[in-house]
């Protein structure tokens, strides 16, 4: 697993590590500002959230189980999930697919804090690789010494990222052919009562949160051009939005 500085730690300062932003630089180029904003940005927002996350989350980021259960990895399979947050989905699926090798990024240097322990006291250190990078922008040779992975997975990260297209493109981009993009969100809460989705939505929008309305229909265009399968639902009377996206087994079209 990545090995991250000792500064690292409950108490780290806003700036990034030094080791962290030469990588960063060095993976994003002209996109570093970006960056290093994003990664300013939500480690001001996880800091102190890091510790309660898992145990407040489980309440409302629906689907998750699910998406890590339909995974379904072969053996030797290499699995990223983008924005792995605390390691939780991490540590669960490579639990339950203990043949599969398991790779994790993040823009936020607290909640990788939180996954690296998270993933050290559970003994899954040889199995999952974990490190700084940008959702937008990563290169899986510069990060993890392979060029590709068999399945990717984006839990609830699409809604709290502004040019959110660009992380589903990189994501095909980096995908095997006959790969798999698994994606599990926000929804727009169609089937919920009106008042309801109200609150749920202001309630949001105090964490930065923006359910992606046209995730469906932005998929559903990436999937044509590329020759890609879709499956799309809206889980939880529309509460979420649940997506695998399956390249072709061939050549991706240009």
């Amino acid at each position: 697993m990545s090995a991250f500085p000792s500064d690292i730690g409950a108490d780290m300062a806003g700036d990034i590590p030094a080791n962290l932003s030469a990588n960063l630089n060095n993976n994003l180029g002209d996109k570093f500002f970006w960056a290093t904003e994003a990664t300013d940005r939500m480690n001001r927002m996880y800091r102190r959230q890091r510790h309660i996350y898992d145990g407040t989350r489980r309440y409302y980021l629906l689907g998750r189980d699910r998406l890590i259960a339909d995974l379904k990895p072969e053996a030797g399979a290499n699995v990223l999930e983008v924005g792995c947050g605390t390691g939780r989905n991490l540590v669960l699926a490579a639990r339950r697919f203990p043949g599969a090798c398991w790779f994790g990024i993040d823009v936020s240097t607290e909640m990788l804090t939180s996954a690296i322990t998270a993933i050290a006291r559970r003994g899954l250190t040889s199995r999952i690789k974990v490190t700084h990078g940008d959702a937008t922008a990563f290169d899986p040779e510069l990060l993890f010494g392979i060029p590709s992975f068999d399945h990717i997975m984006i839990s609830y990260s699409l809604s709290m990222i502004p040019n959110w297209n660009t992380v589903l493109e990189a994501a095909i981009s980096r995908l095997k052919p006959g790969g798999r993009l698994h994606i599990v969100d926000f929804g727009r809460q169609e089937r919920l009562p009106g008042i309801a989705r109200a609150l749920l939505l202001r309630w949001l929008k105090l964490f930065d949160v923006t359910p992606r309305d046209d995730l469906e229909r932005v998929l559903s265009t990436m999937a044509a051009a590329s020759g890609a399968g879709l499956k799309f639902e809206r889980p939880f009377r529309g509460y979420a939005q649940y997506a695998v996206l399956t390249l072709p087994s061939g050549p991706i079209k240009p």
